[in-house]
């Protein structure tokens, strides 16, 4: 699908469409070898092939479990489900799809699209879904080798690989420190651009079937 400009690039009147598509990311720690941006780069770069209005990037999310190490912020749960429901409703389209790459961001955003479509806004969210490493581990390292590889650093060390569901008690009491230092869950290595470049096709095409089948 061939996407419109984006949503800061046009002026009032030109902006037309009956969707917008708002990327929600996070800034936040992602190991000694990814950037803080790593989530919002890439639902941009998911949402920007949308044909869709396509508004700026939410850069910051509920990123709490990553508090203690440099460069995180987080607004939290309640900010960030207030600012999505404020967000829709000056919006003025008819349909609204957040594409969020930030798990942490899941449940306030579950709980925003809740309201809206209580208030009859056609409110939906997507994510990718990516089998494998929880957080900058193979997975994200492998997506912004794609996406910017200039920005990933050479220090790519395992964290702690232990299955994500396993991990989630220690995760919401303790936070990702207590849990990883380096603060990866998952092990980058053996990431690479091919990888990530077949998992952006999956969830690109996933993406544009859930546009095109929504009814």
């Amino acid at each position: 699908m061939a996407s419109r400009a984006g949503l800061a690039e046009l002026s009032s009147p030109a902006v037309a469409g009956d969707l917008l598509v708002v990327p929600l990311g996070a800034t936040e720690q992602h190991g000694p070898h990814l950037p803080l941006g790593t989530d919002t780069t890439i639902a941009s770069v998911l949402a920007s092939g949308v044909d869709a209005v396509i508004a700026p990037a939410l850069p910051y999310g509920s990123s709490g479990e990553h508090a203690g190490f440099p460069g995180t912020l987080s607004i939290g749960r309640a900010a960030l489900e207030h600012v999505l429901v404020e967000l829709a409703r000056s919006a003025g389209f008819a349909r609204i799809l957040f594409v969020c790459a930030h798990g942490g961001n899941a449940e306030p955003l579950a709980a925003a699209v809740r309201v809206l479509r209580g208030e009859g806004v056609d409110a939906r969210a997507w994510s990718p879904r990516w089998e494998g490493d929880a957080h900058a581990g193979r997975t994200e390292t492998s997506l912004m080798l794609a996406l910017a590889p200039e920005l990933v650093g050479p220090a790519r060390e395992p964290g702690n690989v232990t299955p994500l569901a396993e991990l989630m008690p220690r995760l919401r009491e303790e936070g990702v420190r207590a849990a990883s230092p380096n603060g990866i869950l998952g092990d980058p290595l053996g990431a690479s651009a091919e990888e990530g470049r077949a998992l952006l096709a999956a969830a690109r095409a996933e993406l544009t079937s859930l546009i095109e089948n929504w009814v």
